[in-house]
């Protein structure tokens, strides 16, 4: 099978079901947000790999990211496809849940914000944590005219807050000074 068909050469393209949008379509627009959180999500794992306190992390992030692959599936469903994919299962933001307490846990308690930067670590849980944010966005636009699995978009609420205190983790486990917001 050819990667390209020329299908979507006049700007359409094809949902779950077969039902055929613009590649403007706020459902495309969301589903290709969380390709590219995916893409980031992955990079933070590729660079954490290498790194003794941190090699642990990695399966979640490997872990999130078959999740994400799931989100933008369920974003990708048009008229037909209504019945091809299961919802996202709420244990997904159950364990979302479980883990950012256990990450909270791990770190000091603060009542400022935290500025990203100090290490390309961090940075790119903050690269993550604000891809994420405007995937929720896209997917919160797309639900107004669509039907959207509520569980997935909770699940992108959630997981913003994940990369947010997985970049505390990083913090506090490579010994990185945070930098809290002085206004």
């Amino acid at each position: 099978m050819k990667v390209y068909t020329k299908s979507g050469d006049k700007g359409l393209t094809s949902l779950i079901g077969g039902e055929r949008v613009s590649k403007t379509d706020l459902r495309v627009e969301a589903y290709g947000t969380v390709d590219e959180l995916s893409a980031f999500t992955a990079l933070l794992g590729d660079r954490m790999r290498g790194e003794e306190p941190l090699c642990d992390l990695v399966p979640r992030l490997e872990e999130i990211n078959c999740r994400l692959m799931s989100v933008a599936a369920l974003l990708a469903v048009g008229r037909g496809g209504e019945d091809k994919l299961a919802p996202l299962p709420e244990e997904a933001i159950t364990r979302l849940e479980e883990q950012i307490d256990e990450m909270q846990a791990q770190v000091p308690a603060i009542t400022k914000f935290t500025i990203p930067g100090g290490h390309v670590l961090l940075s790119l849980c903050h690269v993550c944590r604000t891809v994420c944010r405007r995937a929720e966005r896209s997917a919160l636009r797309a639900a107004v005219g669509h039907e959207i699995d509520p569980a997935a978009l909770r699940f992108l609420n959630r997981l913003s807050d994940w990369f947010y205190l997985l970049g505390r983790l990083v913090t506090e486990r490579l010994k990185i000074e945070e930098t809290l917001w002085r206004p």
